[in-house]
Formats: C-alpha cells, structure tokens, sequence
C-alpha cells in the first residue's frame, strides 16, 4: 500500500530565480529544465497574550515546461502557491563522515498569487496562472490536482458576475 506524500504551501519567494546560476536554474542532460527556489512560509502563533510570527523556510524543485514558463515570474517577494510532495536526500558527509539529510518540495504544481505584477498590468482574466508539471512522477499514487486551464473571467461564467448586473437579491436561503 502506498502512503500519503503530498504537501501545499502559500509562502513568498527569499531571492530571484537567476537563470544564467547553474544551481538554481538548469538542464538536464536529456534537456528537461529545473528549478531550484526557496519560500518563507510565515506562521502565526499564541505566547501568551501576544501573537509571534515565525518565518519557516522550504526549498523547492520545480521541473519541465513548469520551470521553463515560470522563469521570468519568479522574482524575490512574489506571492506563490505550491502542491507537491516531500523528498528526502541523504548523504556521507566527506569530512566527518557523519550522515545528513536534506527534505525539500518537488512541486507538482505551482500557481502565482497577488495582484498586480510590477508593471501595474492585472494578470489577463481576471485570474492568476497555473502552471501544472505533467512531467513530474506521482509519489502519492492519487497524482496531480487538475490545472485550470483557460477558465472563464468569473463575468462570463454566468454565476450573476457584474456583467448579468450583479448578484440574485433573492437568495433562496
């Protein structure tokens, strides 16, 4: 039976995606691209009367067509969302001979959030872009959420946006 690996994270950016770095940005020999960023999850917490924020920090991997059309996005301080699951690597330290491990996210899926992009330009839609790697393998064995793909501004859905002149002022409940 296969177990559960499968994590979502809201956090921010700590640096740019520099394309020209080797590390964060590459390759591989049969050509598929990878990604390698790192996210501060803020967390709020109670001690005592007061509430402390506490900043955690993820590495995360990103690969294929992802990575390639979310390379000029990725920038410090932008706002992300990422589905994906947790990898553990371990390793012989070379020196003390000690073993030590490393777990990080490898994404399945990465969605853009926030408003406006530098520019001041909305995001065409109304909506953000998802970005879905079906290049990725299923640890989980239950797969990817679907992506949104081409969604409808929410005026054009036909749920009483502002183009049907708002909502219902009948609502049966």
């Amino acid at each position: 039976m296969t177990d559960i690996n499968q994590v979502t994270v809201v956090g921010r950016l700590t640096r740019d995606l520099n394309g020209s770095d080797q590390r964060e940005y590459a390759f591989t020999p049969n050509g598929q691209a990878r990604a390698n960023i790192s996210i501060a999850v803020n967390r709020s917490r109670k001690q005592g009367d007061q509430w402390i924020d506490e900043a955690n920090y993820f590495n995360v991997t990103i690969w294929g067509k992802q990575a390639e059309n979310l390379l000029p996005y990725l920038k410090k301080g932008k706002q992300i969302a990422i589905e994906g699951y947790l990898k553990q690597d371990r390793w012989q330290d070379k020196t003390t001979g000690q073993t030590r491990s490393n777990v990080s996210i490898v994404a399945n899926n990465v969605q853009l959030l926030g408003g406006k992009s530098e520019n001041g330009a909305q995001p065409s839609g109304g909506y953000t872009p998802r970005f879905q790697n079906n290049a990725a393998p299923q640890q989980n064995g239950f797969g990817a959420a679907p992506a949104i793909q081409d969604m409808p501004p929410f005026e054009d859905s036909g749920f009483g946006g502002p183009s049907d002149g708002g909502f219902p002022e009948d609502v049966p409940f």
